[in-house]
């Protein structure tokens, strides 16, 4: 398999993390790649030029952090993606609002690098916001201590924080969730991949 990725990439992390977790990511080949680039290779497989994009074994080009991830949950024994019922719908869930508050985080950072202006600070308050809401959410219902798509979503986004906005720092005002962070960190496939 080769994975388009970029190091500091929650969302390639993500999918990093979960080949860890699944035990495939050594069958997986590196391509470091700027999407803002929108090189060629990376265009032919994917025509957004996002990141991550996985190309299978046999050739099926597959991108966004979800649809990735489940691909590569799917070649393990099911325990990272619950087929059905409620563990199913909670692991959708957690998956879903730690890649909303990396989304929100991601712009945040892009606008950060942009001249200043009324519509970018309105945009990055709307992105703050977001975060916040979504720390708040989680650390009122903190994961557990299974391993599965949504505990490694929530784990990446955490790291992202951490990595991208240490002068914000969010474990004080969350406590509940900074303890599992602190302790789910030290699993292999979240300490494997923490960015430089």
């Amino acid at each position: 398999m080769k994975l388009f990725y970029s190091p500091a990439s929650p969302f390639v992390r993500k999918v990093m993390a979960t080949a860890i977790a699944v035990g495939v990511v050594d069958r997986i080949e590196k391509a470091p790649t700027n999407p803002w680039d929108s090189p060629a290779d990376l265009l032919a497989q994917n025509p957004l030029s996002k990141l991550p994009c996985l190309v299978t074994d046999d050739g099926l080009a597959l991108f966004d952090s979800p649809v990735v991830c489940d691909y590569l949950a799917s070649l393990g024994d099911g325990t990272l993606m619950p087929s059905t019922g409620p563990a199913r719908w909670r692991v959708l869930k957690q998956q879903a609002i730690a890649d909303g508050i990396m989304d929100a985080a991601i712009i945040r950072r892009n606008e950060a690098a942009r001249p200043e202006e009324a519509a970018r600070a309105k945009n990055m308050q709307r992105q703050r916001m977001i975060v916040s809401n979504g720390l708040a959410t989680l650390d009122a219902d903190p994961p557990g201590d299974q391993v599965d798509l949504g505990t490694i979503s929530i784990a990446c986004c955490l790291g992202y924080l951490d990595f991208r906005f240490a002068d914000e720092p969010w474990r004080s005002a969350h406590p509940a969730l900074d303890r599992w962070f602190t302790a789910f960190s030290q699993r292999p496939e979240i300490a494997e991949t923490t960015p430089a």
